[in-house]
């Protein structure tokens, strides 16, 4: 990274290039894809890889998924509908295939164009489910890097492959958490040692073992699913992961490091990514966050206890500042040979943001604005209880419903399965309730705090020379977490999530 950064020189580095971007249906893609066109007009193509079945299905699901978004709004006020629509079939390549293949099923002659055009390629494709099946995580999150490496090696112009992580792929970890990529074979557990190859196979082999036992072709869809989740989480805690979705994506940073060779990698490590804080639409989102369960029970008035200690830090950062974070770092380090680089585009360090801030927030905004019902009455705000404990909500659920259950159960038998029906839902749904927060209770009482050294010096060659050196803005400190919250967060979430 040679001298100093600023919005100018930003913008310029993509004029003529061509970036290939994965996952661009997703919040984080759509928000880079945006970003890129506006601040650069001049960009030469932007190839958009999404899973359909031909060139024309593809063209659709990018006017349906990305560019029909409002977020977009700036660009069609700026190039006119005709003009708006005209400009992004001269920029935007809709690509029908999946990074889960070779090549990622695309035709030779695609192909070929590719590897002469690329100059920046974008891996933002994941399954993000923490209880994903296995072998769907292990081929998104895993053999995607591997099937991307193995393209950008054809690449006769490539300048940088940036590659979107998680921070959360660091695992449960308290106190710092360093910037700091994974060893070949490194795990979070002593005595361990992690070969994705082995993992791969062992796949395999659970397959064949579960078509050998012969189950019909309806009961075997089923009952290989539910293996392939409880497979996932069963690795991932042997290893020392909380979930398969983490566990997947660190195994993703490993195989990157492994084979990207001299090709120039940036592994960009982002928290909780939240709406938008600035532009081009503030609180615009797509999607659900763990932490949005809050504001979204307190709007529904249907959620009376939610797993959280309000005193810990919930580690977030607006979908905008990740994506700044993203075109600066492309930057900083494009064509820099052999090179990888780590940055947390994270906030616990610099500017930390208490659950409780969140849920005062929440509090406040609807006190004074109430929602109404579908009769038209206002919906009283209720105060919601916090487990500051796994252990204490697994003695509310047990003293609340499983004892109340059990009772039921009893009934049913002195009744000749009378309620046999009635006891089989709510069991069923309790035990949903408690593998949740088996799944999520990590997740909710993480103690780590993120390093951001990296980016923190990526920040300071961000020469600030004129106003609009906030284009690029990426810096968790110029966030006041309680107006963003209350004026920006959560009417994004009541407006984009809560229709």
């Amino acid at each position: 990274m040679d001298g100093s950064l600023d919005a100018e020189k930003i913008a310029a580095y993509f004029k003529g290039k061509s970036i290939l971007v994965t996952g661009a249906t997703g919040f984080l893609g759509k928000i880079l894809v945006e970003k890129i066109l506006r601040v650069q007009p001049d960009v030469r193509k932007i190839y958009l890889l999404v899973r359909a079945i031909d060139a024309e299905s593809a063209k659709q699901r990018v006017e349906a998924e990305v560019t029909d978004a409002e977020l977009f709004c700036l660009l069609r006020e700026k190039h006119g509908k005709g003009g708006f629509e005209l400009f992004v079939d001269e920029k935007i390549v809709p690509l029908a295939g999946d990074v889960i293949f070779e090549n990622m099923g695309l035709d030779a002659p695609m192909l070929e164009e590719l590897a002469k055009e690329v100059d920046i390629i974008v891996n933002g494709a994941a399954t993000t489910n923490f209880y994903e099946r296995y072998d769907v995580a292990l081929d998104v999150n895993v053999m995607g890097v591997r099937y991307l490496c193995q393209f950008a090696k054809k690449c006769a112009n490539l300048k940088m492959l940036l590659h979107v992580s998680t921070a959360f792929a660091a695992g449960d970890r308290e106190g710092l958490i360093m910037e700091k990529p994974f060893k070949k074979g490194e795990t979070l557990k002593e005595g361990t040692y992690l070969d994705i190859d082995v993992e791969l196979h062992l796949v395999g082999d659970v397959k064949k073992e579960l078509l050998q036992d012969g189950v019909g072709s309806g009961d075997h869809d089923k009952t290989e699913r539910k293996a392939m989740k409880e497979l996932g989480l069963q690795r991932s805690r042997h290893f020392g992961w909380s979930n398969t979705y983490v566990f997947t994506k660190a195994m993703g940073e490993m195989l990157l490091g492994q084979l990207h060779g001299a090709i120039p990698v940036v592994i960009l490590r982002p928290s909780i990514i939240t709406s938008i804080f600035r532009d081009p639409v503030p609180g615009w989102m797509q999607g659900t966050r763990t932490i949005d369960t809050i504001i979204i029970g307190y709007a529904k008035q249907n959620l009376s206890c939610f797993l959280a200690d309000l005193e810990l830090t919930m580690d977030v950062i607006p979908g905008d500042m990740v994506a700044n974070a993203m075109m600066a770092a492309m930057v900083a380090h494009s064509g820099e040979e052999g090179a990888e680089v780590m940055y947390h585009t994270t906030s616990s360090l610099r500017n930390p943001a208490p659950y409780g801030v969140l849920y005062e927030s929440g509090r406040r905004h609807f006190y004074e604005n109430p929602r109404l019902g579908k009769d038209g009455r206002v919906i009283p705000t209720k105060e919601m209880h916090f487990f500051k404990t796994i252990a204490s909500f697994h003695l509310y659920m047990l003293v609340k419903y499983k004892l109340p259950l059990e009772i039921l159960h009893l009934v049913n038998l002195l009744l000749c399965g009378l309620f046999s029906q009635l006891y089989e839902d709510l069991n069923r749904k309790y035990k949903f309730v408690v593998h949740l927060v088996d799944v999520y209770g990590p997740f909710a009482f993480f103690r780590g705090c993120f390093d951001d050294m990296n980016l923190e010096r990526l920040r300071l060659t961000m020469a600030a020379t004129s106003p609009e050196e906030d284009l690029f803005n990426f810096d968790p400190k110029t966030i006041d977490w309680n107006e963003y919250f209350y004026k920006i967060h959560i009417p994004g979430i009541l407006k984009y999530v809560l229709k």
